[in-house]
């Protein structure tokens, strides 16, 4: 039998892999690629890119396509069978990777390839690349003599186990929680769709009423619309101490499990990465996650968010007092909770501004969306999106899945990109891109990249006997303008080498710069007016309503630029100057990092550590700053649209931006590449502007 995750062909095999496939394919691609490694080593003649780095990269990335593949299907599509074969072959993987990250004789190869007189005669991209290898040489331990080498390559192992049971024990946390309700006063309040969904799933259980979940498109709504303040407060329980020691038992809740408990994983990541730091000459492990980023060193990150925070402060104290007053006035509320804030948010928007987020999402149904979306990008980067015609080789992970292509002005196929847009049981929560494939010149043929863009909006629902199309608040259409601005960074790259192609090589506090430029275009009049159309009457957006959206636009924006720069400061002195062995918690220190900057503190039961995923699961490690530093960029580099007669229409400065950041990849460094865009490095002002913190 053909396994399909063997088949690099073109487009993965979705609907032929199973889970009794991953270990003979990793196992046969390892040994593959080990045999590789050993013959590229043993070969005396100098090294060069086409007898050294060009094979590797064409071993390594039959290696990392397939294992992509399984690690996407773990996060889509996650089940107990999958799980547990992932899980077991995830230590195998990252051991061998690790082990190339230290072998001395490939090491010394790089060196030896970067000393010779080929280098210079090697074009920018591939330069980049092999500096960029040996700078991750010495990160993976390159130079440690033996016993310490052994000891790094057990800590990358056991890290990376500890990565995917945070992200399971959280998973399974939230997935395992069912409210169940059967009065309807105690819904009053809840969107109609929502609640439609909620039948649904008490149908599915046998019971009557309501049944309510912690994934977004159920407790979002609720958090922010339903009137009953117990049934908020139920809620925030649950959500906010998901994998925690905490156990949930109030009335018809489900319990969470203390198996699922994160705190003793955070405890021992965090001292493995203190471990890892020191074994390479660190301080902390703060300095080896910078050493590949913008950002030079944490005290530069740390004045950054602090300098950002003194500025916002300001803001979040008139916000927060608007809203206390507010909730007072109406509600007689003398104490706002955390479960208070997003239901008293809305009652003062539409109090002040005319309009709630409800009214504003029957508008956008996604169908709309996605062709207003589709045609912004067509028009800035002159390339035409379609779906992809169907045909036996597309296969997909789910029903719900759409593929599309992306072709240039010639009719030549750029890119292919997935979209899965719903959520459901068994796929993680958020919202995210990643490759599936990355563009590189394989002798005289371009491979075409392929991406994956998920996010979890609630799915269509039935109402009344029809179908109603899944519609999307304005935050969504701006998270879905996020994702897809990280799919451009990836699809439409020029670049012909893999290891800086697309998004690769890029560094991480720069990685949000295209996926935050795209968030802007969702306050254009011009951009929205196209891709809405009410969902009853088929009317586009009023122009009235838009303008009142404006208005509202940095409506409370001091206390949500201070949130992120909460999180962004614990996730800094976290893996910078924060020392377990002193006896002090990691919620001590997001409470004192709170007690410097915050405006809001949540109740003492808050455990938002054993959720924050981005730092324990993902990639942002003492990179969590990464969003408001990219914001920096985008805004200044979205500006150029704003100085220009013809604003969002300007071809030309799309294609700039096209040119000198999409197409570029990691091929130069990102400053550079932003200078190119803008003549000058980049200014905090138009950030500040952006978010109305600024003096009129």
């Amino acid at each position: 039998m053909t396994n399909p995750l063997l088949n690099f062909s073109g487009l993965p095999k979705f609907a032929e892999i199973k889970t009794k496939h991953i270990v003979p394919a990793v196992e046969e691609l390892l040994k593959h690629s080990s045999l590789t490694v050993k013959k590229i080593l043993s070969d005396p003649a100098d090294p060069t890119w086409h007898n050294f780095v060009q094979p590797m990269t064409d071993v390594h990335e039959q290696l990392s396509r397939a294992w992509g593949q399984v690690s996407h299907l773990n996060s889509v599509m996650n089940s107990l069978e999958l799980r547990e074969v992932y899980n077991t072959t995830l230590p195998i993987v990252t051991k061998y990777y690790a082990g190339l990250a230290q072998n001395q004789t490939l090491y010394e190869k790089f060196k030896k390839l970067c000393a010779s007189s080929e280098f210079k005669n090697l074009n920018p991209a591939q330069k980049i690349i092999i500096k960029n290898e040996l700078r991750d040489f010495r990160l993976g331990g390159a130079e440690l003599p033996p016993a310490k080498k052994k000891r790094f390559l057990n800590i990358q192992e056991e890290l990376s186990s500890l990565a995917s049971r945070f992200s399971d024990n959280l998973l399974d946390a939230t997935n395992n929680f069912r409210l169940h309700i059967e009065s309807v006063e105690e819904v009053s309040g809840i969107p109609e769709d929502v609640l439609q969904v909620a039948k649904e799933i008490a149908k599915k259980d046998n019971v009557t009423g309501w049944k309510f979940t912690l994934h977004a498109p159920s407790y979002q709504p609720i958090m922010q619309y339903a009137d009953n303040r117990e049934l908020r407060r139920k809620m925030y329980k649950a959500y906010s101490t998901r994998a925690s020691e905490i156990e949930i038992s109030i009335d018809t809740c489900s319990n969470h499990g203390t198996d699922w408990d994160n705190t003793p994983l955070i405890k021992k990541i965090l001292k493995l990465r203190k471990e890892e730091a020191l074994l390479l000459g660190f301080n902390n492990y703060a300095e080896v996650s910078l050493a590949s980023k913008m950002a030079s060193t944490p005290k530069q990150v740390l004045g950054f968010l602090t300098d950002l925070a003194v500025k916002a402060k300001p803001y979040a104290k008139r916000d927060l007092k608007e809203l206390q007053q507010f909730a007072f006035e109406q509600f007689g509320l003398k104490s706002l909770e955390s479960w208070d804030l997003a239901y008293i948010s809305e009652k003062l928007r539409v109090a002040r501004y005319a309009f709630s987020d409800d009214e504003i999402k029957q508008y956008f149904p996604e169908s709309k969306v996605l062709e207003g979306m589709f045609k912004l990008v067509e028009n800035l980067y002159q390339i035409t999106i379609t779906p992809s015609e169907d045909s036996f080789e597309f296969q997909f992970w789910h029903p719900d899945v759409k593929l599309f292509s992306i072709k240039n002005i010639n009719e030549q196929l750029v890119g292919q990109f997935y979209i899965d847009l719903y959520a459901r049981s068994g796929k993680q929560g958020g919202a995210w891109m990643d490759d599936a494939i990355t563009r590189r010149r394989i002798e005289n043929k371009i491979q075409t990249p392929v991406a994956y863009l998920n996010c979890n909006f609630a799915k269509p629902v039935s109402m009344d006997g029809e179908i109603r199309p899944a519609l999307f608040t304005h935050n969504e259409v701006i998270t879905l303008f996020h994702e897809f601005g990280h799919g451009l960074h990836h699809l439409l790259t020029q670049v012909e080498e893999l290891g800086v192609s697309g998004i690769n090589g890029v560094e991480w506090d720069a990685v949000e710069f295209p996926s935050q430029y795209m968030e802007n275009f969702c306050w254009e009049w011009d951009v929205l007016s196209g891709m809405t159309q009410h969902i009853e009457s088929g009317e586009s957006l009023p122009r009235e309503v838009f303008d009142k959206m404006i208005a509202a636009k940095n409506y409370q924006s001091g206390l949500q630029t201070l949130r992120q720069i909460e999180f962004s400061l614990f996730d800094m002195h976290l893996h910078f100057d924060f020392n377990l062995e002193e006896g002090g918690t990691v919620l001590d220190l997001l409470d004192s990092v709170r007690k410097e900057v915050a405006v809001i503190i949540p109740p003492k039961f808050n455990r938002f550590p054993n959720s924050f995923a981005h730092i324990f699961a993902g990639g942002y490690a003492a990179g969590y700053y990464s969003y408001k530093w990219a914001e920096v960029l985008s805004a200044d580099a979205y500006s150029m649209f704003e100085e220009s007669a013809e604003g969002t229409k300007s071809e030309k400065i799309g294609a700039r931006f096209r040119d000198e950041i999409l197409a570029v990849g990691g091929s130069r460094k990102a400053l550079e590449s932003f200078i190119a865009l803008r003549g000058r490095e980049p200014k905090i002002d138009a950030l500040l502007q952006h978010c109305g913190m600024v003096n009129k």
